[in-house]
């Protein structure tokens, strides 16, 4: 399973959050001229990958405390805060007070959105160390290393796998010692279950329409993004195939100061039916306006860093998508000149290969659907 790592600034929060089984990041900025800015959208963005099983954890002040997992209640794990709280819009405490999942104190108007989670097995009060976090198993951390003026970040399940390895052996005799876990209860849970309606229900669709231009273009392509991470998560669009995981903002270049970092608009990768052996690799880089000509080389640049830190050089493992409002013939014919590959698949026999797995995806927004269309350029 993926993991969340949520960060948090102080050990009351900490014990608050897993005491009530709920996160909710706070917007700290207020929507201006009914628009969200780009951090809202990523964070609409990170939400709606979300699904049960996937392992929770908290950072803070240098530790990290774990293990819990998301669980869903009447079919979801996450949730609208309040009805319409995805819309950039400023609200009356006062008047919805009621209507809030958490509504403590007019503050909570910043929290738009929630997931609800348990202890798998416990959240033990021992957190581990950053550095030895790091340093137990250093292949596997990718961005973990990256974690950085960000309020959580997503890690695929390798890296989820080692966060709990090391957790686990940290805590081994606190199994069964009751005093060293946080306490829970299902309190908090039973008041989600009782008020939530379809209007608490997380989507795409007021992200996307609050960010629509005049015709059928979207002003963001963060918002692009949330619309593509919610499609692909409940597997809504044909033209990009299943996928198990996915993620976005995925770090896409040696380790340097993290404001300079390559990251890939969307990542993912499918299992092999029935099986946890990756079988594809996915990168989606999103243009908002029309592609040019630089962006067919940046998306061959994400292709040459998942072959040489996932598929090790198997280029066959790879799908690769740009999504533009459109494309120009000079973009096109740079495809064809440069999104190619040549590859060894085998030594023994030799077995020379060619990848040209790069398709180009024109998006527009549907108004009456509220939703993205997508057409593939041949």
């Amino acid at each position: 399973m993926a993991g969340y790592i949520f960060n948090l600034d102080n050990k009351q929060s900490l014990k608050d959050s897993i005491a009530n089984g709920v996160y909710s990041t706070i917007l700290k900025s207020t929507p201006k001229n009914n628009l969200w800015n780009t951090a809202h959208e990523g964070t609409f963005a990170d939400y709606l990958t979300m699904k049960e099983g996937d392992n929770v954890y908290f950072f803070i002040k240098r530790k990290i405390y774990g293990i819990g997992e998301l669980i869903n209640i009447k079919d979801d794990c996450k949730f609208l805060n309040f009805p319409e709280a995805d819309i950039p819009k400023s609200f009356d405490y006062n008047s919805i007070k009621d209507l809030m999942i958490m509504n403590e104190t007019s503050d909570n108007i910043k929290n738009r959105m929630i997931c609800t989670f348990k202890g798998s097995p416990y959240f033990f009060q021992n957190g581990v160390d950053m550095d030895e976090v790091l340093s137990s198993n250093p292949d596997k951390f990718k961005m973990l290393r990256a974690f950085w003026k960000r309020s959580f970040i997503k890690i695929d399940d390798e890296e989820n796998k080692a966060l709990i390895d090391v957790i686990l052996k940290n805590n081994e005799k606190n199994l069964e010692d009751s005093e060293s876990l946080f306490e829970e209860n299902v309190l908090t849970h039973q008041k989600i279950r009782h008020i939530i309606t379809e209007e608490y229900k997380a989507s795409s669709e007021n992200v996307l329409q609050a960010a629509a231009g005049k015709n059928d273009e979207i002003k963001h392509e963060m918002a692009i993004e949330a619309a593509l991470l919610d499609y692909l998560a409940n597997k809504e669009v044909i033209i990009f195939g299943n996928w198990d995981y996915i993620s976005h903002q995925v770090i896409a270049s040696p380790f340097k100061p993290i404001e300079y970092m390559d990251k890939m608009d969307i990542f993912g990768y499918r299992y092999i039916p029935g099986f946890k052996t990756i079988s594809k690799y996915l990168i989606i880089e999103i243009k908002k306006g029309n592609a040019i000509p630089e962006d067919i080389n940046q998306v061959m640049k994400y292709v040459d860093w998942v072959n040489q830190e996932y598929s090790f050089g198997d280029y066959d493992m790879i799908e690769a998508f740009l999504v533009a409002y459109d494309f120009p013939n000079e973009v096109i014919d740079t495809k064809s000149k440069v999104a190619k590959r040549n590859f060894i698949k085998s030594r023994r026999p030799v077995n020379s290969k060619e990848w040209q797995n790069l398709r180009l995806i024109k998006y527009s927004y549907n108004k009456n659907k509220g939703k993205l269309d997508f057409v593939e350029i041949e």
